[in-house]
């Protein structure tokens, strides 16, 4: 890291002297930076130091290979967010102008932070918690609260990845158990289910068959026992892929981050051969440009911007941890974020292709129907036959020519249309009902998929998608818990991975009793939005205004061989901080129109209601967030008092010159202890130079500062320091 020189002056002689630790050191093999001392002797020309080597950096794991390592952060900031949000914010918000907004608040915040998480993992070499205690100890919280972050989104993310555990499971049969709803017995007769008769055979199977849903939050309802089994399903999948870390889990990799590609691949391929598909992509493509000028619209696109690249989370820093120190992390954080972003391009063109298939079967189903009470009505003589179209005929009714006999119905019988309960049967209308979430990848893709030839195979491909990216996903996320916890208290990662997922399972069984549908959607909302965003916000702060802006990109300078763009510069200072802060200002606004609330299925009437939260559950959920922020102040508070270790790296260095010492110890925050810390032994050399002090930006030379006497670092000795020294 920087290596500022201290001038030093004998009290005797009017001789300067520039040396530095760096100096010290240039010829030396790399020492503990915690517990080492080295002793330098210039009469005898002889060095004799004690060295206890640092177990954990010396033999910190290492990516195979540049592959493994981008295909691992490919797969984890690739999640199911890409498929069914990113999809769903491009239609509500004005289709392909969407994009526009979404691209520029791409490059504006989400480059430049993903490439400083990335940076500052790949330089220190430490998960979350090690890299905030390096870069400014006083906010050393950021780590653990990232970790918190971190543990509640991986509670419900892997229920998420049960539920396609169970339909992979359920696809392995034709037809498909949710393309018809289900016969039961009333007495001597067979009738379909009504519940399902009067929604839909996917709508039934995914509430009724799969989550057994209660009609409220406050419903527990016991334990869903199939789900209960997918969820140990799932939490043993990210056991098993992550028990030998990033060794285990880079092979996984190889197979998650890519197969989802190839399944996208074939699914647009099939989507582009289907009836209607060019509808729903027209659709999707059409530009409604006055949505732009929606502030809504740019405060959705920064908030799928900063989830998307898996930004506060820890995953990113954890995994960059394992590099080279001359990894070119620039070219990482833009290609990272292209390949994202060109992903949920590609997920909302096989998306809308396929709800273009499913709105041209729904709109030709309601003309079907429409007919039929037409025709029943004329029967009746309710209708004149000479309302009708002479050209039309009902055995080949064209939805053109149901559109234009509607029109003359509606026209005529205007004074008692509504008692005909006649729909229009507008293609448009099929294509704009907007759906998210589960809803999106449960209901209406499953529901399309029943209409597909060989509709299990796509079936079973489509799942094992949705599992591979979850569990992309998950790896990361998790890793952005074990990864800082065993290198800031040395547990073995094996035994803490296992105790992390046996508890996670049972802590997840509160997601998988009849109400935790409602429970995931209640954590999904909101424990994660506001808690992220102000740890991605003291991020910025920690690197940008404490450690220094211009101090960081001479260090990244140093670290990649070139000097990254100036731009960076000034998104970092100024641009990244407002815009975030401008985002968090806009989610508290929006808490407060819209007060927390949950869609509830309610059985009796067979659809959605919105309820607000009732008071224990947003009293949970303000614990939640209160839980996930309260290791910054309390850290902070805890380490400006001095209560606990500043959490920084420590040395004790003896110099000998003659009969005067000069003592260094407990050098804290200095740039020395960072310098040591550069000198740590890793898989291949740091590229950086070796001899050459670093005279911070806007710092003046070592030579023309004042010195203090007897200052805290030994007397004899005038010690000059640079004033972006300390933190």
């Amino acid at each position: 890291m920087p290596k500022h020189s201290k001038v030093t002056q004998r009290e005797q002689s009017n001789e300067h002297v520039t040396e530095s630790v760096a100096d010290l050191l240039a010829h030396e093999e790399p020492v503990d930076y915690k517990r080492s001392v080295l002793n330098v002797s210039s009469e005898t020309h002889s060095k004799d130091k004690e060295v206890e080597e640092d177990s954990d950096s010396e033999d910190r794991p290492a990516w195979n290979s540049k592959l493994q390592y981008i295909l691992a952060q490919i797969g984890y900031s690739v999640g199911l967010g890409n498929v069914w949000r990113f999809p769903y914010l491009c239609q509500k918000n004005g289709g392909g102008a969407y994009m526009i907004p979404y691209l520029v608040l791409l490059i504006i915040i989400g480059i430049p932070l993903f490439f400083l998480e990335l940076a500052v993992g790949q330089r220190i070499r430490r998960g979350s918690i090690g890299v905030w205690n390096y870069v400014c100890p006083r906010l050393g919280g950021i780590g653990f609260a990232s970790c918190v972050v971190c543990f509640f989104v991986g509670l419900y993310y892997n229920v998420i990845i049960g539920w396609s555990i169970f339909y992979f499971f359920k696809s392995f049969q034709y037809p498909l158990p949710w393309s018809e709803c289900p016969i039961v017995k009333n007495g001597s007769m067979a009738v379909v289910e009504a519940e399902c008769d009067k929604s839909s055979a996917t709508t039934y199977f995914w509430y009724r068959e799969t989550l057994n849903i209660s009609n409220s939050i406050a419903e527990g309802g016991g334990l869903n026992w199939r789900m209960t089994l997918c969820l140990l399903c799932a939490w043993s999948m990210v056991g098993l892929a992550m028990i030998k870390g990033i060794q285990s889990s880079g092979k996984v990799m190889y197979f998650s981050s890519l197969f989802p590609y190839v399944v996208l691949v074939c699914f647009l391929v099939r989507g582009l051969l289907l009836r209607g598909a060019i509808d729903g992509i027209l659709h999707m493509l059409t530009p409604k440009v006055e949505k732009m000028l929606d502030p809504q619209v740019w405060r959705e696109a920064a908030t799928q911007v900063f989830f998307a690249l898996g930004l506060g989370f820890g995953g990113v820093i954890a995994f960059s941890s394992y590099n080279k120190q001359d990894n070119n992390c620039h070219f990482d954080a833009a290609l990272v974020s292209f390949i994202n972003f060109f992903t949920s391009v590609l997920a909302t063109l096989v998306v809308f292709a396929v709800l273009g298939f499913k709105a041209n079967v729904m709109n030709e189903k309601c003309v079907v129907e429409n007919a039929e009470k037409i025709l029943e009505y004329l029967n009746l003589r309710i209708l004149s036959h000479d309302l009708i179209p002479p050209h039309v005929n009902f055995s080949h009714l064209t939805t053109k020519d149901y559109s234009e006999m509607y029109n003359v119905i509606r026209t005529v019988k205007e004074d008692h249309f509504q008692e005909l309960r006649l729909d229009a049967c507008v293609l448009e209308d099929e294509l704009n009902k907007a759906v998210q979430g589960t809803g999106l990848a449960f209901i209406a893709f499953t529901e399309a998929m029943t209409h597909f030839p060989a509709s299990p195979f796509w079936s079973v491909m489509f799942f094992l998608m949705l599992i591979n990216l979850g569990l992309g996903s998950m790896i990361g996320t998790m890793e952005g818990i074990i990864t800082p916890i065993s290198d800031t208290f040395k547990v073995r990662k094996e035994i803490f991975t296992v105790s992390c997922c046996v508890c996670a399972f049972l802590l997840g069984l509160i997601f998988v009793q009849r109400s935790g549908n409602y429970f995931v959607s209640m954590f999904d909302d909101y424990s994660a939005t506001l808690p992220l965003t102000i740890v991605v916000i003291l991020e910025n702060i920690a690197v940008a205004w404490v450690y220094g802006t211009k101090k960081f990109m001479q260090e990244l300078t140093e670290m990649l061989g070139f000097c990254p763009y100036r731009y960076y510069f000034y998104a970092w200072k100024y641009i990244s901080p407002i815009c975030m802060a401008m985002l968090l200002s806009a989610s508290l606004i929006q808490l407060g129109i819209s007060p927390p609330g949950y869609n509830a299925w309610i059985k009796e009437m067979v659809k959605e209601k919105c309820f607000e939260l009732h008071s224990w559950a947003l009293a949970m959920l303000i614990s939640l967030i209160i839980l996930a922020v309260f290791p910054v102040p309390m850290v902070f508070i805890l380490r400006q008092f001095h209560l606990i270790s500043d959490g920084s790296n420590t040395l004790s260095v003896s110099y000998k010159k003659g009969q005067m010492m000069k003592d260094i110890s407990n050098l804290e925050d200095n740039d020395e202890t960072r310098f040591i810390l550069s000198k740590m032994s890793s898989e291949a050399p740091s590229p950086m130079p070796t001899h050459r002090s670093y005279l911070g930006p806007e710092s003046i030379s070592p030579m023309e500062m004042s010195g203090i006497s007897s200052g805290r670092y030994g007397s004899n000795y005038l010690i000059a320091t640079s004033p972006e020294s300390e933190l």
